[in-house]
C-alpha cells in the first residue's frame, strides 16, 4: 500500500501532470485566489485595452524559486491568463534549475544577445528569458493566444 501512494504521488508530481505556476497560483486562478497567495497584490483594470485581459495583479516583493522577485497576473474575466515573474539576472540559473526540476528539460531558443529557454504543455507555455547586458531576467507564462495579443493596443 504505501509503495502504491508513493508511485501516485511521484506520478502527481512529473511535469505532464503539473501546471506552471506562481507559488500556487495557476493560469485559470481567480482574482481572489491570487489576493490569496499575494495578499499584498495590487489588483486594477489594464491601462490599455486588450483582448488578453481586462485586469492585472502586481506585488513587487515576493519570493519565487528561492530568489527575491516581482510578479504581475493578468486576468481576463475573472480568470489567470498569463503572469510574468521579474528577477534578478544573478538569480537565472537558479531560476532555470527550479523551472527544469518541476517541468523537465526546456527547449533552448536562445540567441547571441538572449538566453531563452521555453517549457510548453497542455495548452500552456512558459518563456524565461535573459538579455545581455540586462539586469533583470523574466519568466513568462501564458495560455492561448495570451503571447500575441497582450500589448496589442485596440
Amino acid at each position: 500500500m504505501k509503495g502504491r501512494i508513493a508511485l501516485l504521488l511521484l506520478l502527481a508530481a512529473t511535469p505532464a501532470g503539473a501546471a506552471f505556476d506562481a507559488n500556487g497560483v495557476v493560469l485559470g486562478s481567480s482574482e481572489q485566489q491570487v489576493k490569496q497567495y499575494f495578499p499584498h497584490a495590487r489588483c486594477r483594470a489594464l491601462e490599455w485595452p486588450s483582448r488578453a485581459a481586462d485586469r492585472r495583479c502586481d506585488d513587487s516583493r515576493i519570493t519565487f524559486a528561492g530568489t527575491e522577485a516581482r510578479v504581475t497576473f493578468y486576468l481576463r474575466r475573472d480568470q489567470v491568463e498569463g503572469f510574468d515573474v521579474r528577477f534578478r539576472a544573478s538569480d537565472f540559473e537558479r531560476v532555470t534549475n527550479y523551472f527544469t526540476t518541476r517541468y523537465g528539460k526546456p527547449a533552448d531558443a536562445s540567441s547571441a544577445k538572449l538566453r531563452k529557454l521555453e517549457w510548453s504543455g497542455q495548452g500552456e507555455r512558459a518563456a524565461l528569458a535573459l538579455e545581455a547586458d540586462k539586469r533583470r531576467g523574466s519568466l513568462l507564462v501564458w495560455r492561448g493566444d495570451f503571447y500575441e495579443e497582450i500589448y496589442k493596443v485596440r
